[in-house]
């Protein structure tokens, strides 16, 4: 199982909007997913409420000490995709979720204020060494700021940009508080549209970062290769019972 986390100081920068969006494309792409809340505000056990549909499931963990034990649990289970939306600022939940990533994401809006807000999870997640990548969401359809905002966030990581920072930027489009609103995705609300165009190209993205493609086919190479052994030890003892019979 993989996990990804999305966490940052700063309250308002779209975690759980990118929770579900993402969410949807991964399940939309094949993959189990499950989305885990530990943010008390319950934006996501909130949207679940308004959505008709029972396929994705929302599991509030509120508890730092529960959350490492659960995710061993879900991983057993063979789920494939776990998508954590923490609170804004740091707490213990969210440094546990953090810890037990494979990749957090950070969201920031393309602001002096949010990028400055990025600096402690960025901590945490590298005293963790845990991979992580920025996400500039909510930004103009274009302008000067966006690629400032870029420049700032390949500085505050003291890395090649290409290494940190997410592709493609999410646009500030209704869309997305419209679906969240409907108790939908963002690619369920509008699947024709450029908001829901982004949001497959970073789930991609996200594919390619963490190599998920080879990973799930190795995971259908383990459950079939389990299912033929449990075949093969049908079968020889349906052969056993029959030599039995017959003497």
């Amino acid at each position: 199982m993989h996990t990804i986390v999305l966490a940052t100081q700063k309250g308002g920068s779209g975690k759980s909007t990118l929770a579900i969006g993402l969410a949807l494309a991964a399940k939309q792409a094949g993959f189990t997913v499950r989305l885990i809340e530990t943010d008390p505000q319950g934006t996501l056990s909130n949207w679940q409420r308004r959505r008709n549909a029972d396929d994705l499931v929302v599991e509030p963990i509120y508890h730092a000490a529960d959350i490492e034990p659960r995710l061993k649990m879900l991983a057993d289970s063979g789920l494939q995709l776990a998508i954590v939306d923490t609170a804004a600022g740091l707490s213990a939940a969210t440094t546990v979720a953090i810890r037990n990533s494979d990749l957090c994401l950070i969201p920031a809006r393309p602001s002096v204020a949010d990028i400055e807000a990025t600096a402690s999870t960025l901590s945490v997640a590298r005293a963790w060494k845990r991979p992580y990548s920025f996400v500039l969401n909510q930004t103009p359809i274009r302008g000067q700021r966006i690629d400032n905002a870029a420049g700032a966030l390949a500085e505050e990581a003291a890395l090649d940009l290409t290494e940190v920072l997410a592709r493609p930027l999410i646009v500030m489009r209704n869309d997305h508080q419209d679906s969240l609103a409907s108790g939908l995705a963002v690619s369920e609300f509008a699947p024709n549209g450029k908001s829901a165009d982004e949001i497959r190209g970073l789930w991609r993205w996200i594919e390619t970062r963490l190599e998920l493609e080879a990973t799930t086919n190795v995971l259908i190479d383990q459950v079939m290769s389990a299912a033929d052994g449990m075949l093969h030890v049908a079968a020889e003892h349906a052969a056993d019972e029959t030599t039995t019979l017959a003497s």
